[in-house]
């Protein structure tokens, strides 16, 4: 399995290329040069895997065994998901009319630990196999920054620099990231908005010069392996559903900021996996929900929400299913992606977008989020985060549908509190969290300063 980048300006690369080089040096995304596709009979047979074989299954497609071999990648997986506390990794629970995926029973309690827990491992075995450094760059709107550092901190040949906006992530996602004091996790609080963060790690991972003189590497979802690894909670879910019918199709709603958990749900569909149009669910922040709409990409101001981390106007992940939806035509996605930085907009006709017929999409807003929170609890007495809130309240006119649960409640005690009275019970993992010492570096949402810094701490 090769990858090339979406906007067509490098060779094929293996996996392991792809993993290390985050953003392609095109300033582009890796996907697979195809993606491949499963039987209905390998599909009967996934049905009864359990999560951490379904994982070995669905991950070894996408990488060639001569690059990492698969008793390799197996001991890999094994590790990401040993710190995980429920033994079924991502379990499905029925919540009144639809059925509820907890994508949050990784370390940092957010479904960012599925993906990130094996990066880092990859990353690991990658640096020891083939020698080196990484340098780690990534934004976060909240929970990825925690995940990553919790998936490489302390471990060799690699130091990270997460940037978060300065106040506008919730207190326990703040506190998850800069309470970690291992010598190599530097934390970046930058007076902007996660916008403003995303774009500056882009434009750092484009100064090439930069980029490899300080080994440079991605976590966020530009990342491919972050994709791969998303892919296999589609598939589990649909086979603790399907009851042995390979054939049997399942709706999922998603709720989403940066489009790459919900892309992940698009890779799975594209493989084989019966499935509706995704339902795409989005805040305040509606520039998704917009766009297949109407056609009309266009950025506009990021508003602060109950759901910060979906608090998003461009989404980075989108590029690559712009990439399918132009036909795979990398020369018309840079045109777009060049038209989005001149003017902010770009537009892709309606037809194009019916023809594909791949999602459906819907806004919620702060009012109707903090409704589904209550209803849903005093109905079924189980608790949403703000985040899958949103994907429950956009899936109430679809019984039956699987909605994605992208944290746990606990961290977002503030818009709980507001929706049932009282703050959620916190486990374990949050106890003592604001009385911990906590290191962070505050600074202006300026590519120079944030260059300054890392050429600091890295001499």
């Amino acid at each position: 399995m090769k990858y090339l980048s979406t906007r067509g300006g490098i060779q094929p690369i293996p996996f392991s290329q792809a993993v290390m080089m985050g953003l392609a040096t095109d300033g582009g995304l890796t996907l697979p040069v195809s993606i491949p596709t499963v039987t209905t009979a390998t599909l009967k047979h996934w049905a009864d895997l359990e999560f951490i074989p379904l994982a070995l299954e669905i991950i070894s497609l996408f990488v060639a065994e001569d690059d990492i071999p698969r008793h390799d990648l197996d001991r890999l997986i094994h590790k990401a998901f040993a710190s995980f506390t429920h033994p079924e990794i991502t379990p499905l629970v029925t919540v009144g009319n639809h059925h509820v995926l907890e994508l949050f029973h990784g370390p940092t309690l957010a479904f960012k630990d599925v993906a990130l827990q094996l990066l880092g491992n990859l990353f690991e075995y990658l640096l020891q196999r083939d020698g080196g450094t990484l340098n780690i760059l990534g934004a976060t709107s909240g929970d990825t920054g925690s995940a990553a550092i919790h998936g490489v901190r302390g471990k060799k040949g690699m130091e990270i620099f997460i940037l978060h906006p300065h106040r506008r992530v919730s207190p326990i996602q703040e506190r998850q990231m800069t309470t970690v004091l291992d010598a190599n996790v530097h934390n970046i609080a930058i007076e902007g908005t996660f916008d403003d963060g995303q774009a500056i790690v882009k434009k750092l991972f484009n100064d090439l010069a930069f980029k490899k003189k300080y080994h440079l590497g991605a976590v966020n979802s530009i990342n491919w392996a972050r994709i791969v690894a998303q892919v296999v909670y589609y598939f589990y879910a649909w086979g603790r559903l399907a009851h042995g019918d390979a054939t049997r199709p399942v709706e999922f709603s998603v709720p989403t900021g940066n489009f790459g958990d919900i892309f992940a749900g698009y890779i799975a569909k594209r493989m084989g996996l019966p499935m509706g149009k995704l339902l795409l669910a989005t805040n305040r922040n509606d520039i998704l929900t917009r766009f297949f709409s109407t056609g009309s990409y266009r950025i506009g101001q990021a508003h602060p929400t109950i759901s910060p981390s979906m608090d998003i106007q461009v989404s980075s992940n989108f590029e690559r299913y712009l990439y399918y939806l132009l036909h795979e035509d990398p020369v018309a996605v840079g045109q777009k992606m060049a038209e989005l930085d001149a003017t902010g907009a770009f537009q892709v006709p309606r037809s194009v977008i019916d023809a594909a017929g791949e999602f459906r999409a819907t806004a919620v807003g702060e009012e109707e989020t903090v409704t589904t929170i209550r209803s849903v609890h005093q109905r079924y007495g189980y608790l949403l985060d703000p985040h899958t809130a949103v994907g429950f309240a956009a899936a109430k006119e679809t019984p039956g549908m699987v909605c994605l649960a992208t944290a746990h409640p606990a961290k977002f005690g503030d818009a709980v509190k507001q929706a049932i009275g009282r703050e959620p019970q916190r486990p374990p993992l949050l106890d003592g969290l604001e009385q911990r010492p906590y290191r962070c570096q505050v600074m202006a949402a300026s590519v120079q300063a944030v260059r300054d810094f890392i050429a600091g701490q890295l001499g």
